[in-house]
């Protein structure tokens, strides 16, 4: 079920209606029934898939209270062991065997030899299966590392596991944060959902206003890149990095928005990425969940910043390239993460990396507004370049894609698909960077604005444009199902 689509505003409210009714003081009732929406949400686009989410419950469930309940340190590495090969043997299995499997043939191609044949799944990758089992997998590191003791509460647990809001595409919450809020009487809260319901507006404004009404142009640009000059490629480049930024995103606030309607906080996963200054700046506010989850889970234990400088670059290295691959099965995303391993290279070995841990404010000065503003615009010229690797279907368009807008130095004026005027989307992008500079500061309530007056022209305005880009005939889904 998509969040922008009818299903989900006939679904959203009966489930709201009835968790507040049946389940007001009642939190076994309220988990009873965002388990059952939740099995509901997911069911909806193949229901064979559930047998999955459930068999990953059961199993890290289990897990989780045997590592807590062995004494021996070997016995509760073991299963910890269980939890790892399980959730990546799973993710592997679903996402990266036919990946591998063309990968080994192709190296024997290279080498002279051919393989006539040789099994693949070919089947459809299961929506969400790359955050729910990072959630799972985290329940369990945390027991095994004492962080967190396990719940005894399986339909606790089970909600944690499929929590429809951000089951799909994140926010990946960890079990010290979300858990103790499923487990404990949700209020209602009148604040709180007015809240829900601003930035769920804000997300679908982005979702369907900006990220579908590029999608069309991104398409044609990157689907036909040698008939077009470089103006018209660098465009579709720029044109991709906020659709991407606006579908994921507009996600991630959907997500959030809609969590606060059933009492949940969840953790924010963007806050306002474009206006980083530096690509390790660019990190901290790009995906945060993801980040911050490679970083203790994977980056920490394989020993951080610590030891030699030699190891500590090769242990960013593994992070972004295993980044990088998390986000496909393909060749493309392993060089998009290692050309941002090379980027934020620079920055961690001169110890600046922490630098810019404040929001940006081009205005202090006319020194910071030429200096932010430059390192603000290096930056997106270097995001959007990688973002060419992350789009392109294949290396090798990837490249052909890159020359051509470096190299080509041609220009015509492009026409939009269906011959929409191209002014409207320039507007629109300038308008909402504008917009996002405002509300920097709170990427949580970005329409809290004190004047009732300036808080109803913000709502007519985003739905007035909503309806304006909207196109019936675009696919609606968001980018990130497909990891």
């Amino acid at each position: 079920m998509l969040f922008n689509s009818i299903d989900f505003f006939i679904f959203l409210p009966i489930v709201y209606i009835l968790f507040w009714l049946f389940g007001k003081d009642k939190p076994k009732t309220q988990n009873i029934i965002l388990l059952l929406a939740s099995y509901v949400f997911y069911g909806w686009w193949d229901y064979r898939f559930l047998s999955l989410i459930i068999f990953s419950t059961f199993v890290d469930y289990f897990v989780g209270k045997a590592i807590y309940k062995s004494s021996d340190k070997k016995v509760k590495k073991g299963w910890l062991w269980v939890s790892i090969i399980f959730n990546l043997g799973l993710l592997g299995f679903f996402k990266y065997y036919d990946f591998f499997v063309d990968s080994f043939v192709d190296a024997f191609l290279i080498a002279g030899f051919q393989i006539e044949s040789i099994w693949t799944l070919n089947i459809i990758l299961p929506v969400g299966i790359s955050f729910y089992t990072f959630q799972t997998l985290s329940y369990s590191l945390d027991i095994y590392k004492e962080d967190l003791k396990p719940t005894n509460d399986l339909i606790s647990f089970g909600t944690y596991v499929s929590f429809f809001p951000q089951l799909v595409a994140g926010p990946i919450e960890r079990a010290s944060h979300l858990l103790p809020q499923i487990t404990k009487v949700k209020h209602f809260n009148y604040k709180q959902s007015v809240e829900g319901l601003k930035l769920m507006l804000w997300g679908l404004f982005k979702k369907v206003a900006i990220a579908d009404s590029l999608a069309l142009i991104v398409d044609d640009i990157f689907a036909n890149h040698s008939t077009y000059p470089s103006t018209t490629l660098l465009m579709g480049a720029i044109f991709f990095g906020f659709q991407i930024y606006c579908d994921f995103s507009g996600y991630s606030d959907i997500a959030i928005g809609t969590s606060k309607l059933f009492g949940v906080e969840l953790m924010s996963n963007f806050k306002f990425p474009y206006l980083s200054r530096s690509i390790a700046e660019f990190w901290r506010r790009w995906h945060i969940s993801l980040s911050t989850w490679f970083r203790d889970y994977l980056y920490i234990p394989l020993g951080g910043s610590r030891g030699t400088r030699s190891k500590a670059i090769r242990n960013v290295f593994i992070i972004f390239l295993v980044s990088g691959l998390w986000h496909g099965a393909n060749w493309t995303f392993v060089v998009w993460g290692l050309f941002h391993a090379l980027l934020f290279l620079p920055s961690f070995y001169f110890n600046t990396n922490r630098k810019h841990l404040d929001n940006v404010n081009l205005f202090s000065s006319v020194k910071t507004f030429f200096i932010d503003g430059g390192q603000i615009l290096i930056m997106f010229i270097l995001v959007m370049l990688g973002w060419v690797f992350f789009r392109s279907e294949t290396l090798a368009d990837s490249f052909s894609y890159l020359q051509s807008m470096l190299f080509d130095f041609t220009h015509w004026n492009y026409i939009h698909p269906r011959g929409y005027r191209m002014w409207d989307y320039y507007v629109l992008i300038i308008g909402f960077i504008i917009f996002e500079y405002i509300i920097r500061k709170d990427e949580r309530n970005p329409l809290n604005f004190n004047n009732r007056f300036v808080r109803l022209a913000c709502y007519l305005l985003l739905i007035f444009l909503i309806f304006m880009f909207y196109d019936d005939a675009m696919d609606r889904s968001f980018i990130y199902f497909q990891f």
